[in-house]
């Protein structure tokens, strides 16, 4: 089992649920934009949250977002070790350090020194896009490897200073060497995991890969926090998250929504029924499953075992609540919104 670590309140490893976190894409500088977006990612599920903090216009800001946002916020450093300082003296909840542009061992343990007396954790953010020369190959390419020894370096300059609240991510947009990274690093220490792929793109592309390559590790039991790293909104970061954790298991939040990928039997304008009920219940926090269907060969099995259910065909449904139908069947156009009703009143304990 890995160490455990404590960002605030908030604990990462030691057999812990799963932590998911997401990054601001605003200026830091700029506190409303930065706190409005905080808002609507702590709403959506985020539990940790990393701001950039690449000048000291960012690190002035802090104390004003920290005293406006209630989930734990991490300081994204580069380059300058002088604005981990600050951050710290501002009040952070965590660093981020890339030992890939902070190399200087005195500056870190400057950094480590000064963490350990604030008592905050510091990750060791290895990325392969910013690797250090020094642990690249022969024709200058990072490897999972290199990666690998760049993280136990800095954990070795880190522990030297008496610093153990460490959290290592080995992140890269390679899928399979990230991967790799990760299993040769685990075994070599028991650091807690922040898994993720780097620069995966936008939401479609970024979310398969993150899928594939997460889950590949938190199949395997790797990973104790994450963030699904997508180019837009954040938001969407936090919902792939959670259903990449659903699909294993491993937490639930939200609705589960289970829909029949149509084909030539499928009797009921499906899609559009699926678009309404996930956009019309997007707000729900609490675990509710909904299978949506369009024909009798798997739709009365799927809809028995959701929360509630909707079995289609022939220009109407009939809705299912855990396991068992509910009155007649309904026409089409009324099917959206009775599953949206239904499952209002099943969560406000209405429902039958």
């Amino acid at each position: 089992m890995r160490r455990r670590v404590r960002v605030r309140d908030v604990p990462i490893g030691g057999g812990e649920p799963i932590v998911v976190q997401s990054m601001t894409n605003t200026d830091t500088a700029d506190v409303d934009a930065t706190v409005e977006q905080i808002g609507r990612l702590e709403r959506a599920g985020c539990e940790i949250v990393r701001v950039a903090v690449p000048h000291v216009e960012a690190v002035k800001a802090l104390p004003r977002i920290i005293e406006r946002i209630s989930i734990p916020l991490v300081a994204d450093i580069h380059f300058d070790h002088r604005l981990a300082l600050a951050s710290i003296d501002a009040g952070v909840d965590k660093l981020r350090l890339n030992p890939g542009n902070i190399t200087d061992s005195e500056k870190i343990a400057a950094v480590a020194d000064a963490a350990n007396e604030a008592g905050i954790p510091i990750r060791v953010g290895v990325n392969a896009g910013s690797l250090d020369e020094r642990f690249r190959d022969a024709k200058h390419h990072p490897t999972a490897a290199g990666m690998v020894e760049s993280a136990l370096h800095e954990i070795r300059l880190l522990e030297e200073r008496g610093f153990d609240r460490i959290v290592v991510s080995l992140k890269g947009t390679d899928v399979r060497m990230t991967i790799d990274a990760y299993r040769a690093f685990a075994r070599e220490s028991d650091v807690p995991l922040h898994i993720g792929i780097t620069e995966a793109g936008t939401a479609w592309e970024g979310s398969i890969r993150s899928a594939v390559g997460l889950g590949v590790l938190l199949a395997e039991g790797l990973g104790d926090t994450l963030r699904v790293s997508l180019t837009g909104d954040p938001v969407e970061e936090i919902r792939v998250a959670y259903e990449i954790l659903r699909a294993l298991g491993l937490r639930s939040r939200g609705i589960d929504l289970r829909v029949c990928p149509t084909c030539g039997r499928t009797g009921i304008g499906l899609e559009s029924i699926a678009v309404q009920v996930r956009g019309e219940l997007g707000d729900i926090a609490e675990s509710l499953s909904i299978a949506l269907m369009g024909c009798v060969v798997n739709g009365p099995g799927e809809a028995r075992e959701a929360d509630i259910g909707l079995v289609g065909g022939r220009g109407q449904g009939t809705i299912y609540l855990r396991g068992e139908p509910i009155g007649p069947a309904i026409p089409e156009d009324r099917l959206a919104g009775e599953v949206v009703r239904a499952a209002r009143e099943l969560l406000d304990g209405s429902g039958n």
